[in-house]
């Protein structure tokens, strides 16, 4: 008998593996009809202002590359469109845009197609000079922010090749078009010759006060380690993952700690310990922040590709940033990927949302989820934890407890995923979930055949470019695969609308912005498209729910000009709203999560039909980083306050 079992086990377990790939097939497909709830959406689609010209400027499908790379260069080219909304003007709206167009590797300024007449100017392109951008670098994302703290706007904007630059919002511009002055944010010696500092392959940046002393940190994701990835004439000491599942060989993390600003320049000095080194090596595509344990020190959680995602405890201190790695603990029952930390999956998004609206934030992540080619799920990361103490306790000790409940959801499989937002768009009281989708787009042939075989290939031989299969112009892998816009639905699981409401280009999208970009409470979003022309989608649902929006302020360090708003925005300000229906839900300023797409600053909750006063629980830091607590009662509708010792409401601009 015991011969007999053992000679049916490779039998058995080929059948017990058909059976589970069938039954992940059917789940993926069972999934709620979106026609139940599609007629409560609609969004019309709205050019983009463009700068004067820029469909006269020569455009591009790939890039050049190192000749290392240049058999898999439409595989180097799959990223770098970016996307953000927010205040660029200082009028209190989230109106203005940047955009990364691969196309022409410009960074454009723009507003958004729905602002109002104040919020206007022509659109440009932001300039460099004097700062070195060359051939050689292609920028990667941008993202706004007031990081000298001087009630103005900055762009923050990073790349391919060099260093992040920053554009400071120049005081002596007179509105409604702001200017920039750029400069170095990590300095290297100057160099007629061209450029002399680090070359970083920046593909994420997560900004908040992580050490907690009042001013916004830079905390950076790289991709590929340094190395001349963009230059043709680059040296052959390039690389690619030297794993699948478990790749340690990449750009990884850098942590910029701010000093100290200088004539209006904000210093940062690198914290070359603030993580775990062998947890910071990773090949990083996203990062998020959020606080999970009331201390208003935001936690991290970094989407890298080809292995481990990370979550990190804050341990800092006003001068110092410190980060510990902590990891979930799942039964026998559970996937080792299903486990958070130890997961062999692409992460690509990530955000901090409070989706199941208890008042703590759970996590929300993109990977690779194409049926048929690269299946692995999405992630819906539930916060397991009964308060913030026991979170605090338990992400002290290394564990992280949270669950994994993606296919409970109805959110497991969207595609090859990319950039990842939680937004109420019908402001029902229950967030919808954006993501973008695709990666090569070709019409010479499917190669997914050669990627599936590099996937089952020894880790010894990935590590080197010549080995990959060819990526190509003409090839496609998952090339037309439409971005996600998911409802909930009264089941409690989430239906794909996108197509149901007219959003489905096929032209592979990145990031994601979110933002109220008219004032009203009704939240629009934009898309960036790789190889193709950014997306705008102003929302017009019907019968929108009412809301509440905290635009929240500390005292900016200068006296106003045209470009300055009401203050600084308050990095890591968190709010609580407990509605008179008994619900709670909490929300945070985002100084920028995700891949390559940057929300607005404004805390914004849907009410659905309650029009009764809410209670909302504000925590933030003052400009010297004490802590403060403050409850107030609101009208549904849009405030604005000044947070110092104390919340002082103050008129929305």
């Amino acid at each position: 008998m015991r011969e007999r079992i053992r000679t049916l086990t490779p039998a058995i377990c080929a059948l017990l593996l058909v059976t589970s790939l069938f039954a992940v097939t059917r789940a993926a497909s069972a999934t709620p009809n979106p026609s139940g709830v599609a007629p409560g959406y609609k969004f019309t689609p709205q050019s983009i202002p463009m700068p004067p010209g820029y469909e006269k400027l020569p455009r591009k499908t790939v890039r050049e590359v190192n000749p290392a790379y240049h058999r898999i260069r439409s595989w180097i080219s799959s990223v770098g469109a970016g996307i953000a909304i927010n205040d660029l003007t200082g009028n209190g709206r989230a109106s203005g845009m940047c955009v990364v167009d691969t196309r022409t590797d410009s960074v454009v300024v723009t507003h958004t197609p729905t602002a109002p007449a104040a919020d206007r100017f022509t659109a440009f392109i932001l300039d460099p000079k004097p700062q070195r951008v060359d051939k050689t670098m292609a920028p990667m994302g941008c993202t706004p922010g007031d990081f000298n703290s001087d009630g103005r706007m900055d762009l923050l904007v990073y790349y391919w090749g060099r260093t992040p630059v920053l554009f400071t919002a120049d005081k002596s511009a007179s509105g409604p078009a702001p200017s920039y002055r750029p400069t170095e944010v990590v300095p290297s010696a100057q160099d007629t010759d061209g450029y002399t500092g680090e070359q970083w392959n920046t593909n994420a940046v997560s900004v908040a006060d992580y050490d907690g002393d009042g001013h916004p940190d830079l905390l950076i994701g790289n991709y590929f380690p340094e190395s001349a990835v963009l230059d043709p004439a680059g040296q052959n000491d390039v690389v690619m993952n030297d794993s699948m599942s478990n790749a340690k060989n990449g750009g990884g993390l850098r942590v910029l700690r701010w000093v100290r600003n200088d004539g209006g320049k904000p210093v940062y000095a690198e914290e070359k310990k603030a993580i775990p080194y062998d947890d910071a090596t990773g090949w990083t595509l996203a990062l998020g922040g959020g606080d999970l344990t009331d201390d208003l020190l935001p936690e991290v959680y970094a989407a890298n590709d080809f292995g481990h995602d990370h979550l990190f405890y804050n341990e800092s201190a006003p001068g110092t940033i410190r980060f510990r790695t902590a990891t979930g603990d799942g039964g026998w029952t559970t996937p080792k990927s299903f486990v958070l930390g130890k997961d062999s999956f692409k992460g690509m998004g990530v955000d901090f949302v409070d989706l199941y609206r208890r008042g703590k934030f759970d996590m929300i992540a993109s990977n690779i989820t194409t049926a048929w080619g690269l299946e692995e799920s999405n992630y819906v990361w539930r916060n397991d934890a009964d308060t913030p103490d026991d979170m605090a306790s338990e992400l002290g000790a290394g564990r992280a407890p949270f669950s994994q409940q993606a296919q409970e959801l109805g959110l497991a499989w969207t595609g090859w995923t990319w950039d990842i937002k939680g937004a109420d768009l019908k402001n029902s009281g229950k967030l919808n979930i954006l993501q973008t989708a695709g990666f090569v787009q070709g019409d010479g042939g499917n190669r997914w055949a050669w990627l599936q075989e590099l996937a089952t290939s020894n880790d010894v031989l990935l590590r080197e470019p010549s080995m990959w299969p060819k990526v190509g112009p003409g090839d496609d892998i998952a090339g037309h695969q439409p971005m996600a816009v998911y409802a909930p639905t009264d089941s409690g699981e989430y239906a794909n609308i996108a197509d149901d409401v007219g959003i489905d280009s096929k032209t592979p999208t990145r990031g994601i912005a979110i933002g109220d970009t008219r004032g009203t409470g009704t939240l629009d979003f934009a898309v960036a498209r790789q190889w193709g022309p950014p997306a705008f989608y102003r929302n017009d649902s019907p019968q929108m729910g009412r809301h509440l929006e905290l635009q929240l302020y500390r005292p900016a360090d200068e006296q106003e000009s045209d470009l300055s708003a009401a203050g600084a925005p308050a990095y890591n300000a968190k709010v609580t709203v407990r509605t008179a229906g008994g619900r709670t839900m909490q929300g945070q300023l985002d100084g920028g999560s995700g891949h390559s797409g940057k929300r607005g600053f404004d805390v914004h909750f849907g009410l659905g039909t309650d029009d009764r006063p809410v209670s909302a629980t504000i925590a933030w830091l003052d400009n010297q980083g004490e802590r403060h607590k403050q409850t107030v009662r609101l009208d549904p509708g849009t405030h604005a306050f000044m947070l110092t010792d104390t919340a002082e409401e103050i008129g929305v601009r």
